[in-house]
């Protein structure tokens, strides 16, 4: 098997000199050379302080716009309002039907503008325009449409009790209150919807705080909220840094409950900020999801479909899958397929159609992948194919498949969130050790299986201490697929009637008749 020779990918990435007014096209060039401000009660406000701070094109380098450098105080203006429209505006007054019309009305503005929001978000992130019109678009839309349909249908129940006597006992669903949403920076405006949509249509209000590297999009879909027609107040944007404003929102003694989607470790910080005042929290945090390749696999389907849970994002996506265990007696046509899979991928500007591996979010995430492919190196490590950054501006790695990794080496355990997939090989007698393997981490969040045996699927599906299990696919998502993790990668379901239930207290009546 032929070695990547680390030249064509410098060759790839470095040929793009990108004119942005151009690959943007003039609606979404119009929008990023705006001024970019907070979305707080209606009204769009500077930082309290005056202060921005750089947004940068990670293909390049270059800062392209400056946004709010927000803090404490902006926050509790954010908070200030959210609970002014809870308590006594309009929108505390809307029946599930009027929520679910402005939601609706939220997917259709979005639907119209597709092309400009791919293209800010490509912009944004790194990630492939591709990419972001395939998957941020219509996941979004498809997430306001379905929770749109679910704020008619919060029901409680009536119960039959067993106490002596004649009583009428039911329950009833009441939004939780405030909400913090706070967004990583891989999938901004995707996952700024998933995590609001049930929220609103719970009846909740909201404070969003987007990640200082990637803010764009959900600043501007402040725009479209107030075109909706969402009361003022109802949802409120503030860009800040995590350790500031976000930190700032987490412990906030006026929110009721917090929706993170980020990195166990500050995950962790949540729940500790949380504790002040026992907000309820839902998480969606880090992974290492394994992959299992049987023998009887069809590497017609599981070639592109293992490469693509890797590298599809540049592997900056918590579900990634990033271990690999392979049949022995299809190992080596597996892993030559997805190594030609890694040598053919366009490496380039996300806002080139061409491009199927951008770059990842920052220098600082670019630095830390690089770390623990050179430790990985230096113990032995063999790189089947890239192993390094690419040369050239931009923050653009290797695709990169390590076999044989050392199972308690840092590679194979921590989350890596770049283009590394780590590949170990099994024998007919050794599928309990797979599933050891496969569950021995911190982490459980997403895992596949790749077979064409129906039972032998499903016996291993259920081994795998995952929230998600995929069989013949994976990084699987659906507005009515509930998404999340076990052990450390967090707590809650996102999508689905639990995203409901988590933006509800159950409240218990009884009358004694």
């Amino acid at each position: 098997m032929k070695i990547h020779d680390e030249k064509d990918f410098a060759m790839t990435a470095s040929r793009m000199e990108p004119d942005l007014a151009t690959l943007l096209g003039p609606d979404a060039s119009a929008i990023l050379s705006a001024p970019h401000r907070n979305f707080i009660d209606g009204q769009w406000r500077d930082s309290l302080s005056g202060e921005t701070f750089p947004v940068t094109d990670p293909a390049t380098g270059q800062e392209i716009a400056r946004i709010p450098l927000s803090g404490s105080a902006d926050v509790d203006l954010a908070v200030a309002s959210a609970r002014r429209a809870l308590q006594d505006g309009p929108w505390a007054r809307m029946n599930g039907a009027e929520r679910g019309r402005l939601l609706w009305r939220l997917a259709d503005l979005l639907a119209q503008q597709t092309d400009v929001f791919a293209r800010l978000e490509a912009l944004d992130t790194g990630r492939p325009v591709f990419e972001t019109r395939l998957v941020d678009l219509p996941g979004s839309i498809g997430m306001l449409e379905y929770m749109a349909g679910w704020s008619t249908k919060i029901n409680g129940e009536s119960i039959p009790v067993s106490a002596p006597g004649t009583f009428h006992a039911y329950t009833e669903r009441e939004p939780v209150g405030v909400v913090a949403v706070i967004v990583p920076w891989n999938y901004p405006l995707e996952l700024a919807i998933w995590r609001m949509a049930p929220a609103l249509a719970a009846g909740c209000t909201v404070v969003l705080k987007p990640a200082e590297q990637t803010a764009l999009t959900t600043l501007h879909l402040g725009r479209l909220i107030a075109e909706a027609g969402f009361p003022s107040g109802v949802v409120n944007i503030v860009s800040g840094e995590g350790e500031t404003a976000g930190a700032a929102l987490a412990g906030h003694g006026d929110v009721n409950a917090i929706s993170f989607t980020g990195s166990t470790q500050v995950g962790r910080e949540i729940i500790r900020a949380a504790a002040g005042n026992m907000k309820r929290v839902f998480l969606e945090l880090g992974g290492k999801s394994p992959m299992i390749v049987l023998d009887d696999a069809d590497l017609e389907q599981a070639v592109p479909g293992i490469a693509s849970a890797i590298f599809f994002s540049a592997g900056q996506v918590c579900t990634a899958g990033s271990r690999v265990f392979v049949h022995e007696r299809i190992y080596d046509r597996l892993l030559d397929g997805i190594v030609a899979f890694a040598r053919n991928l366009e490496i380039g500007h996300g806002l080139n159609d061409a491009t199927r591996l951008g770059p990842l979010v920052s220098a600082e995430q670019r630095d830390r992948v690089a770390g623990y492919l050179a430790e990985a190196a230096r113990t032995g490590t063999h790189f089947a194919t890239g192993g390094a950054p690419v040369d050239g501006p931009g923050y653009f790695m290797q695709p990169t498949i390590a076999v044989d990794v050392d199972p308690q080496a840092a590679l194979y355990r921590e989350e890596i969130f770049g283009p590394v997939l780590c590949v170990r090989r099994f024998g007919d007698d050794q599928i309990d050790d797979v599933v050891r393997m496969a569950n021995d981490t911190i982490y459980g969040l997403h895992a596949s299986i790749w077979t064409t045996g129906l039972s032998r699927a499903h016996t291993l599906a259920r081994r795998i201490k995952a929230g998600n299990v995929c069989i013949n696919t994976h990084n699987f998502f659906d507005p009515a697929f509930p998404m999340g993790g076990f052990k450390q990668s967090g707590w809650g379901r996102a999508a689905g009637f639990p995203a409901i239930e988590h933006y509800t207290e159950l409240k218990g009546i009884v009358a004694r008749l």
